[in-house]
């Protein structure tokens, strides 16, 4: 039986998505592991329903169900102000009845996000996506001294998750480095969502 491990985001220039594709290949590196990758809806004004899924999207939206199967998960998202987006948060704030009957404690999770500026909030960012997942009972798996690429990297990367460097034309494409960064917490989080697993 595979280790299941969602990555959900949410990408609007398409950079989250890409860091999202090169965390599943880190996780589908390691033997019997599976990446669900699974993408929210936008948010309006009336957010009451939720929005039919175009056929421009390539993931599936997430269900609750995924959260329930998944034997890990990272989540990400561009930052919006220091935060995640709206999307994402409101996603999170559907999961009540999770959190109120243990779906995710024990599970492995990460972060990532892809940001317009260096400065404009990466790590705060990073921690406001921890916050519901510590709620959750997850365990935050971040990307440690070992992986070179954290310490060498001129663009995006944090200990805390991966984060891509985007700059004012929106270029979702990542840095070598990036990449790097992202496909070692995907091996990471398999890796420990296998021990986790038993």
């Amino acid at each position: 039986m595979s280790t299941k491990i969602l990555v959900l985001y949410y990408s609007r220039g398409g950079s989250v998505r890409k860091m999202a594709e090169e965390i599943a290949r880190g996780i589908e590196s390691i033997a019997d592991c599976e990446a669900m990758l699974r993408t929210v809806p936008p948010v309006a004004t009336i957010t009451e329903k939720q929005a039919h899924q175009t056929t421009a999207e390539k993931d599936p939206y997430a269900s609750l169900e995924d959260l329930k199967i998944c034997d890990g998960l990272a989540v990400g998202s561009p930052t919006r102000f220091g935060n995640m987006a709206a999307p994402m948060k409101y996603f999170w704030d559907t999961t009540g009845d999770d959190w109120f009957s243990g779906t995710l404690i024990g599970k492995p999770a990460a972060v990532f996000t892809s940001t317009a500026t260096m400065h404009s909030g990466q790590e705060s960012t990073l921690l406001s996506m921890m916050i519901p997942l510590l709620h959750h009972g997850l365990l935050i798996v971040g990307v440690p001294a070992s992986e070179a690429a954290s310490l060498s990297t001129k663009t995006g990367g944090s200990f805390y998750g991966p984060t891509h460097f985007a700059g004012p034309n929106n270029d979702p494409n990542l840095s070598e480095d990036e990449i790097k960064i992202c496909r070692s917490l995907g091996k990471r989080l398999a890796e420990v969502s296998v021990k986790l697993k038993g």
